[in-house]
């Protein structure tokens, strides 16, 4: 079975960052390490060459795929900044209500500027995902 095409790497977080233009971007994606880095309690990683991921767990698909993939993470993209909270977001309806301005995906966020949404959400989401994810992972 192949491996995924996102990995994490020994790339560097900070140098990635300085290569962000938008410097109301890069204060954003500062705030959001510390605000992982906080709730995970593990460092930030580059996972492929764009996703500043944290904390890593062990998934197997309905279709038996396995891997590893990180718990939670972002990623500063040219019109938003994406969030990787979780891997379904129709599993959040009551936190998606209070969240603020954002559009999103299948499971990830997407907001301009960390200004446009409820903090204290946020993180009450990171801490639900990452409850049901060690919950899920195969012993």
């Amino acid at each position: 079975m192949a491996e995924n095409k996102t990995q994490e790497t020994d790339s560097s977080v900070d140098a990635f960052l300085a290569g962000v233009e938008d410097e109301g971007v890069r204060e954003d994606c500062e705030k959001l390490i510390e605000i992982f880095q906080k709730i995970i309690k593990a460092p930030p990683k580059m996972w492929g060459p764009s996703i500043i991921g944290f904390g890593k767990y062990r998934y197997k698909s309905a279709a038996g795929r396995e891997g590893d993939w990180m718990l939670s993470g972002f990623s500063p993209r040219k019109k938003n900044i994406s969030l990787y909270v979780t891997c379904n977001l129709d599993e959040f309806p009551e936190f998606l209500e209070k969240l603020g301005k954002f559009k999103r995906g299948k499971g990830c966020l997407y907001v301009k500027r960390l200004e446009d949404i409820h903090l204290p959400t946020l993180k009450k989401m990171i801490r639900k995902s990452i409850k049901d994810l060690k919950a899920a992972e195969p012993k």
